[in-house]
């Protein structure tokens, strides 16, 4: 067993004696091995047949914008009174609450949308993934994200790009009365509601 142990420390040797010394000056940069592998945040989708948003996610974006950290809540197709991006909301110092610039509920889809409400969905669509690929905030609740896809606003291969690219630092939740099965299948936890 020592000869073995010997013999594996003298070949060794002779392997490092036969390569090329190099000038540490020379060199480029040393190579650097990782041994830990960052954390991506979650992402959570919430799926019930009814449309409001539950207290448990408003609980939890308050607890994580109580802990310091940035919350963007934006529901795509509730309207507010002079509300939009221009106008957004603060529950809390760090939870920041937008709705869209609208003068109706968008959310029915038996009505059509008008060029401008398609307009102001799409900017808050545009201004949470800013958020959600920057990692300026460390939730982003986007509320009926599935209607972006079944209204035809954007594909659902643009949502799921869009998770898959997400900072690292953030963890997303999607509700909805329905989820397109890719995103689903991406989600880190789905939870189906019951009346």
């Amino acid at each position: 067993m020592v000869a073995q142990i010997k013999t594996a420390q003298i070949q060794s040797a002779q392997i490092k004696a036969n390569q090329p010394r190099t000038n540490p000056a020379i060199t480029n940069s040393p190579k650097t091995i990782s041994l830990v592998t960052p954390i991506k945040g979650n992402v959570q989708v919430f799926i019930a047949p009814h449309r409001n948003l539950y207290a448990d996610i408003i609980a939890q974006a308050l607890r994580v914008a109580g802990q310091g950290s940035k919350v963007l809540l934006v529901q795509l197709f509730q309207a507010g009174i002079n509300q939009g991006l221009s106008n957004p909301r603060r529950l809390v110092e760090h939870l920041e609450w937008l709705r869209c610039d609208a003068q109706r509920d968008l959310s029915n889809p038996e009505i059509g949308l008008t060029d401008d409400e398609k307009s102001a969905v799409l900017e808050l669509w545009d201004y949470a993934k800013i958020a959600i690929k920057s990692g300026n905030a460390g939730l982003v609740v986007l509320d009926e994200a599935n209607l972006l896809v079944a209204r035809s606003l954007i594909t659902e291969e643009e949502l799921l790009n869009v998770l898959e690219t997400r900072s690292p630092k953030v963890n997303i939740i999607l509700t909805g009365i329905a989820m397109p099965v890719s995103i689903a299948d991406y989600a880190d936890q789905v939870t189906h509601r019951r009346n």
